[in-house]
């Protein structure tokens, strides 16, 4: 061996020997919403992890703004102690590994158990939060009807197994009894479930009342209301990471996010720590360009694969439906269904306003008979409460307009066989079930 090749072969060594380095960079300056970090805007992209370590903890966070003097990080855990000059590394894009043994477990916004259950098993993919929906002209067609076993919307908002529809209510009026109610729904190979800003008292009445049957085939991805904004930002992206790999595996999935309004919120709390500006009633611009990219994940997938039938709930601020979130998720999904509270203040749940709600796909679940029936049924339900101030004053005469008549009659009945509590039995048979209350 020559001497040149010696020295090569030296060198080899010398490099295999040394140990891996890091890029780091350095806290300058910490906010409430956000702390800035100094010397790596350069080795770093939008969405990628940061580990803050000082005093041997590491605290994890996500770039949200990038400009040649610093990176704007928003942090998982904002109560955790980060100071001046601590060191900085970028870590890499967040990504989730599910696997079929998740059914059945709790985890947070980062895949995280939280149900004591022990650790979780990665599976073999790894599944980025941040994913581009199907292809618009390679999706499979919805077609197929689904049962959801609530009668209400069986009879006038039925649904298809891979559409994608909200439930539009104020706060107290029955959207997540409505919702626990669909998490029972048969028909489905895995049920996945992202509460975002909900109360912690709530979760465990959630997972061991409604949901309890169906634990087992079950995946919740949780994120309280305590919780940071980046937390809830990523716990219904987190829950698309799975119900697209259990979807990839051929399985038909439900996925229940209750809510999108809050995770619009905590979007709009990271934007606004970026710096962006507020355009409409404090949201940004970004939060309107989000939206729809986690809407449109939902749905049919690949030819040759499963679907996600997604039931996303929309709590609309001060019972306000045309609030610029509630009007652009409305306008991106294939139907709605709208919580009244006024029916709520009678007494009758699940409060759908039947006049208001609508499903674009229910024409792929009636029969042409059952089209007919519906129509009529709405043209009465219009009529009666059309009236409604009229009769109250004493303006309605019986037998001087048969329609009416036949409205103030039957509309009654209607209304108490759409009655359903959360503890009933689901609906087997909504059109024979109605046929029945109003011929009784």
């Amino acid at each position: 061996m020559n001497a040149l090749a010696r020295l090569g072969t030296a060198v080899d060594g010398c490099i295999n020997e040394l140990p891996m380095t890091r890029v780091a960079g350095h806290v300058r300056e910490v906010a409430p919403t956000h702390v800035r970090v100094a010397g790596l805007s350069s080795h770093i992209r939008l969405g990628d992890r940061v580990s803050i370590e000082e005093a041997g903890r590491a605290t994890i966070g996500e770039v949200v703004r990038i400009d040649s003097a610093a990176a704007t990080v928003k942090l998982f855990d904002e109560r955790a102690p980060v100071g001046i000059g601590a060191l900085a590394y970028r870590t890499g894009a967040l990504a989730l590994s599910p696997s079929p043994s998740w059914k059945g477990r709790v985890v947070n916004a980062i895949g995280a158990p939280l149900d004591n259950l022990g650790p979780l098993v990665r599976g073999e993919r790894s599944m980025p939060y941040d994913v581009e929906p199907p292809s618009a002209m390679q999706r499979s067609r919805v077609e197929a009807p689904l049962k959801t076993g609530v009668r209400v919307l069986d009879l006038f908002t039925p649904i298809c197994k891979g559409q994608r529809i909200g439930i539009f209510a104020g706060s107290g009026v029955g959207k997540s009894t409505l919702l626990a109610m669909l998490a029972g729904c048969e028909g489905f190979d895995t049920v996945v479930v992202a509460l975002v800003g909900e109360r912690g008292r709530e979760v465990r009445e959630f997972l061991e009342g409604p949901l309890a049957p169906n634990r087992h085939r079950s995946v919740v991805v949780l994120a309280t209301s305590d919780e940071s904004p980046m937390m809830r930002r990523l716990a219904p992206q987190a829950a698309l990471c799975v119900a697209e790999y259990f979807r990839d595996r051929g399985e038909s999935v439900l996925l229940i996010v209750d809510s999108v309004t809050r995770y619009a919120h905590a979007a709009r709390d990271v934007a606004l720590a970026a710096g962006e500006p507020a355009v409409a009633r404090g949201y940004t611009p970004s939060v309107f360009s989000t939206l729809p990219k986690l809407l449109e994940r939902a749905g049919p997938g690949l030819e040759g694969t499963g679907s996600i039938s997604a039931v996303f709930s929309v709590l609309v601020d001060g019972d306000d439906h045309n609030d610029p979130v509630a009007d652009a998720i409305r306008g991106t999904l294939d139907g709605h269904i709208v919580l009244d509270r006024a029916i709520a203040n009678e007494g009758r749940f699940p409060a759908v306003n039947v006049l208001t709600s609508i499903s674009r796909l229910a024409e792929l679940a009636w029969t042409p008979d059952e089209r007919e029936l519906v129509r009529k049924l709405r043209t009465l339900i219009a009529r009666f409460e059309d009236t409604r101030d009229l009769r109250l004053m004493g303006g309605y005469h019986p037998g001087s307009d048969p329609d009416l008549d036949r409205a103030v009659t039957l509309t009654p009945r209607i209304y108490e066989a759409l009655r359903q509590l959360a503890d009933a039995p689901p609906s087997r048979d909504a059109f024979a079930e109605l046929a029945q209350a109003i011929q009784g």
